[in-house]
């Protein structure tokens, strides 16, 4: 199993395992985490088990492509949310980012110091050129959590996303490694 650890001020990446499923699966399971998400709320933790298991096998792959992050609170190693890293062809030298925080933990900084940290390891370890993201156009929380790390909105994606409460727009956002990160 992969050891891997990014540290920050407050909190704690770590890879995911088993031993994760039931408390993604309550993160999973809240309606408001889920009003942006694709995925949709597992009907059971079977369900769960079975969409994180992939995530699990990538971490503990001989050379990750598709990272699968918990976020813990250093101070009580409270599970706070997921943080996903997924790079893509060698050839471009980039990643994708994704992050669902619980609810509890919003408006506290801790998406912005994931996705810092995330960022951070993505140029300074992976040496990538370019991470980018994207999120619903309603989803205004996650948009100024990305543009407040120096993520540029680059465009719109039209009806892309199949949430909830119908097909949604995504804003497009990328930070080169060039970049100023804030």
């Amino acid at each position: 199993m992969n050891k891997l650890k990014i540290q920050t001020d407050r909190l704690e990446l770590r890879l995911i395992g088993v031993a994760d499923v039931e408390v993604i699966h309550r993160l999973h399971s809240i309606p408001e985490t889920d009003e942006f998400n694709t995925l949709g709320i597992p009907e059971n933790l079977e369900e769960t088990h079975k969409v994180i298991t992939p995530w699990i096998e990538d971490n503990n792959a001989a050379e990750i492509r598709n990272y699968t992050f918990a976020i813990q609170h250093k101070t009580n190693d409270e599970f706070i949310g997921l943080f996903g890293l997924r790079l893509g062809p060698k050839k471009y030298n980039r990643a994708e980012v994704w992050y669902k925080l619980h609810l509890d933990y919003w408006n506290k900084g801790y998406a912005t110091e994931s996705l810092k940290a995330v960022l951070n390891y993505g140029f300074d370890v992976l040496k990538l050129h370019r991470i980018g993201a994207g999120c619903a156009v309603d989803n205004i929380g996650s948009a100024k959590v990305m543009e407040k790390v120096g993520m540029m909105k680059e465009g719109r994606k039209r009806k892309i996303l199949p949430l909830q409460s119908g097909w949604s727009d995504s804003f497009e956002y990328a930070i080169l490694e060039t970049d100023v990160r804030n």
